[in-house]
This record gives structure tokens, sequence and C-alpha cells, in this order.
């Protein structure tokens, strides 16, 4: 799978990505020296983390009988010490529904094995960065 950012248009910061059949706009905040029209990057890896807790959550639940009725994952980022190499975020979990203390349990161990979380936090990423065939269309 291919993920696309291009500009859009000539002037400004904003960019579109291309995920599939799907389109977010990203930007960089007013302070970045963007428009903030849309999110930026950091934005939208601290959210992958956010969205890969609430569907494992969710897909777990659903495949356990756990009467989980709503989700919501929170995802708070400290960058003050990225620049020396830690990144921090701090995810906070509500789930709705009539759950035991065991279930609750049973999901907050299970949010904390979310792929993406273990992809920030086990794997080496390796990236190679090149140029494209021909110029931008």
């Amino acid at each position: 799978m291919t993920v696309t950012v291009r500009r859009n248009g000539s002037s400004g910061t904003a960019h579109t990505l291309q995920i599939r059949g799907h389109a977010i706009t990203i930007d960089a905040s007013i302070a970045g020296g963007g428009t903030d029209a849309g999110p930026e990057p950091h934005d939208l890896y601290d959210a992958a983390l956010a969205a890969c807790k609430a569907l494992t959550m969710l897909l777990y639940a659903q495949r356990r009988g756990i009467p989980v009725e709503d989700i919501q994952v929170d995802v708070d980022r400290d960058a003050s010490q990225e620049r020396q190499g830690t990144y921090r975020l701090s995810a906070r979990l509500q789930v709705g529904g009539a759950l035991s203390d065991a279930q609750r349990d049973e999901l907050l161990r299970v949010a904390g094995k979310c792929p993406v979380h273990k992809l920030m936090t086990e794997v080496k990423t390796e990236i190679e960065t090149g140029w494209a065939d021909g110029p931008a269309a």
C-alpha cells in the first residue's frame, strides 16, 4: 500500500494525504509556520496510537462478547524532550458499558498490545528516502 502526500496548489502549506480512497488535509500549525488547515504530522502519529487502541479494544470486545457500548481514547503528547530522544505519549481510555472490573482490566491489557503501540515501542523502523522517477505532475 502506498500513502501519498501532495501539496494543495502552489502557495500555502496545506497538503492532501491520500490513503486508499480517503483524503485528509494536513498542514503545519500557525505556530509552526502553516495555516492550520488540518492536523500536522505529529498529530497523525499520535492519532494512529489512539485509533489503534480504540479499534483493538472494540474488535477484541466484540469477539469475546464483552458489552462495550462506547470507547474514547485521549492521547496527550509531551514533546519537550523529543530532540533529546524521548517522545512521551499518554493514553487515557474511557469505555462505556456494563463491564466487570475483570473485563475492564482485560481491555486495558489488550489496549497496551495494539499493533501501533508495539510498532512505536518494540520495532526498529528503517526509512529509505530517495527521488521518484520523473517530476511531480
